[in-house]
């Protein structure tokens, strides 16, 4: 990691593009170590920590795949139909003990295992019975409608990889292969707190020239949807030595640690200048709108991203640059896919080249034509916006002003744990 200590003037230091930025945290940030075993159903949500090997065959036997009859494809006619006779019936999970003999067939409901002698079946719509005897058509392909054991999966394949997030049908899959636990990654434990002496507590009233602290609600939402284990440290005022003890003590007890503010370069600005001294500093500034000013690096073993004070400026980069990052320091892996779709944008946007924007927007379907218009006011620091939008409108480094009509790019919130 490449440290900026603090020396080089404002002028001489880079500042990253969007993708670079992304780049250089994804690259750096490792996983952590450290696993439990959890019951299926506490797994939701977890990611594994180990491949799951499959223990048997899924399914276990030969079966049908639809309700119908079990016959020998050597008795079936290309040109005309046949005539056999119904000797039994197989259920699911009671099967048929007998053999199927020529000239002989077997009803058979879905998953009933696939009696002895018999290859094929034959779905029950097409046929006719007559007393004891099922008229089966021509045409009829040996293996039709067979479940072969192992198809869903074989004895030692690898059922579900190691750094996969368990949703529903993982857990289902779990369960099919009689697995009571799983091995999954400890949970990412963050640390995190907002910086200034302008934040109030929620339930008290203000003073003159203060504002009540979200962030860290904001933070406290998002970091609970992911599954990470939380410490709150509330907010610390803009003074050195209460700064530097809580980024000690933040470090001392988790594996990644948010701030909110102080990373811009006002006189009270010491988050940026504190993670050098302690630590080391990869970047601080990015072309983004909002969120220029982010800090990425570490403190002994503790990843750390200084986030922006605005409270829009806070999820933008949340989103855009940590999200992924806890996820790799999670384990997961690959890390989920988002991509952007094109929407017909109904409003003038007005934007200067040389940043990527991530404007708050509306999206919605009209006349078969997915649409999208910019939501409430547009400021760094007015948190309606997310509120009342479903997407970001994204425009790229090189973009300039949008009029409406033209299609922009826009990401879903939907799919942003």
């Amino acid at each position: 990691m490449s440290v900026d200590n603090g020396c080089a003037s404002a002028g001489a230091r880079k500042t990253l593009s969007v993708d670079e930025a992304r780049q250089i945290i994804l690259s750096t940030v490792t996983p952590l170590s450290g696993w439990e075993k959890v019951a299926i159903r506490a797994a939701l949500g977890r990611i594994l920590a180990a491949d799951v090997i499959a223990p048997c065959n899924v399914p276990a036997h030969d079966n049908s795949a639809m309700d119908g009859y079990a016959v020998r494809a050597e008795d079936l006619s290309a040109d005309g139909e046949v005539s056999l006779q119904v000797v039994g019936t197989a259920f699911a999970g009671r099967g048929f003990s007998g053999i199927v003999g020529a000239g002989q067939a077997v009803r058979i409901m879905t998953g009933g295992v696939m009696p002895m002698g018999a290859d094929t079946i034959v779905v029950q719509e097409i046929v006719r019975t007559e007393g004891s005897t099922v008229v089966v058509p021509a045409g009829i392909r040996k293996g039709q409608n067979v479940r072969r054991a192992g198809e869903d999966l074989a004895e030692g394949a690898v059922a579900i990889p190691r750094g996969k997030l368990m949703g529903p049908a993982e857990l289902g899959l779990a369960a099919s292969l009689g697995l009571a636990e799983v091995c999954v990654t400890r949970r990412l434990r963050v640390a995190f707190f907002s910086t200034g002496d302008e934040l109030a507590t929620i339930g008290r009233p203000l003073a003159p020239g203060e504002v009540y602290d979200s962030n860290r609600y904001t933070l406290h939402g998002a970091l609970t949807r992911l599954g990470c284990e939380l410490v709150d440290m509330g907010v610390i005022p803009d003074r050195p030595d209460e700064l530097e003890a809580a980024f000690r003590n933040a470090a001392a007890c988790s594996d990644v640690v948010l701030t909110t503010g102080g990373v811009s370069v006002g006189e009270a600005d010491f988050i940026r200048e504190l993670m050098a001294r302690l630590g080391e500093v990869s970047f601080w500034k990015i072309d983004i709108k909002p969120g220029r000013p982010m800090a990425f690096g570490k403190i002994g073993n503790t990843w750390m991203f200084g986030l922006p004070g605005n409270p829009v400026a806070v999820m933008v980069t949340y989103y855009q640059f940590v999200m992924d990052a806890l996820l790799r320091v999670a384990g997961q892996d690959p890390l989920p896919q988002r991509p952007l779709m094109q929407a017909v944008c109904t409003s003038a946007i007005r934007k200067l080249s040389g940043r990527k924007e991530f404007l708050r927007g509306r999206l919605y379907l009209e006349d078969g034509q997915w649409q999208v218009r910019s939501a409430s006011a547009q400021g760094s620091g007015i948190l309606r916006s997310m509120s009342e939008a479903n997407c970001f409108i994204v425009l790229d480094e090189h973009r300039g002003d949008v009029s409406p009509g033209e299609t922009v790019q826009v990401q879903l919130f939907d799919g942003l744990v």
